[in-house]
């Protein structure tokens, strides 16, 4: 019987809580967590044992980079947060340093693996971690905005009083501050936002889309105002992509994958719909998005690769 193993790199707030959602989901027979902290990596490992009769059988333990040899997937969750002061330049670059060290020993180690980033800014250090691992680029997937296109149909899902499955809107681009809302093509029930509005009689302004676009967009920095940070909802969205893959599943997420053309985009990871597969990305979907959404895109995709050129990479 073939076993499936999961290793995480990074066992801070982000990592820990993916380690346990991944437990508690059942959707591996080892996990394996690394961390500079050792002692930090192993407690976490100790902590999610002792409930393992609670749960299906999982050997969860902490190691080191040699431990996670043969893994089917590695996460990505370490790195450097962004200082009082400090430009986004800068984090990259101390960032793209760390990586440096990091992503050979995870590729040298697992060259069969599924490499899925999620650290911050995911797009540029998911863009570090193909160039720096050698893999290829469809072995290599950020994390993007599987999360924020959660967030924009839970709140319209709130907003409509309907299920969040059955409404279907993305966000693209940047998972970050120039992420677009694509309202042109959001649906429920096969039924445009407008179309659902007129069917139940609500008045739905073009000034509250705006107000819920930007409540996506500050989703995070308001719960980190209140908690220091975020991980639970982002544990879930990891879940989620991770068992996508390992059951291959052909869903299409807004992950953030490097582009070949697509959207007239080139040589930069951003989010955009594309089919997941057991083998990593199978391809993205070029959907009719409207003029404006394809310019904020492309405009989110620029200031992605202005990063990047700067950078130290």
């Amino acid at each position: 019987m073939k076993t499936t193993k999961i290793s995480i790199i990074g066992a801070g707030s982000v990592g820990s809580a993916t380690a346990f959602a991944l437990v508690n989901h059942g959707l591996a027979s080892e996990i394996v967590i690394v961390d500079i902290n050792a002692k930090k990596a192993e407690g976490e490992a100790m902590d999610i044992v002792q409930g393992q009769v609670f749960v299906s059988p999982v050997n969860v333990r902490s190691g080191t980079y040699s431990d996670t040899k043969g893994s089917d997937i590695v996460i990505i969750t370490a790195g450097l947060a962004q200082k009082p002061g400090e430009t986004r330049i800068d984090l990259v670059n101390r960032n793209i340093e760390i990586y440096k060290q990091m992503i050979p020993e995870i590729a040298s180690n697992n060259p069969d693996s599924i490499l899925l980033v999620v650290s911050n800014p995911v797009d540029i250090l998911s863009y570090v971690t193909y160039k720096l691992s050698g893999f290829a680029a469809e072995r290599v997937i950020g994390s993007g905005t599987v999360l924020d296109t959660a967030r924009f149909q839970s709140i319209l899902s709130q907003e409509f009083g309907v299920d969040a499955r059955n409404i279907h809107a993305n966000i693209i681009g940047e998972h970050g501050d120039t992420e677009i809302a694509t309202w042109s093509l959001a649906t429920i029930a096969g039924l445009t936002i407008e179309q659902y509005c007129r069917n139940i009689g609500l008045e739905f302004p073009e000034e509250h889309k705006n107000e819920i676009t930007d409540a996506v967009k500050n989703a995070a920095y308001e719960i980190i105002d209140r908690k220091g940070f975020t991980n639970y909802a982002v544990a879930l969205a990891i879940t989620h992509i991770v068992k996508v893959i390992l059951r291959g599943e052909n869903s299409i997420l807004t992950v953030s994958t490097l582009q070949s053309g697509a959207y007239g985009l080139e040589d930069v990871y951003i989010s955009v719909p594309t089919i997941v597969t057991r083998s990593g990305v199978k391809q993205v979907v070029e959907v009719p998005y409207s003029q404006q959404e394809r310019h904020d895109l492309k405009v989110s995709a620029d200031t992605l690769k202005a990063i990047l050129d700067s950078s130290n990479l």
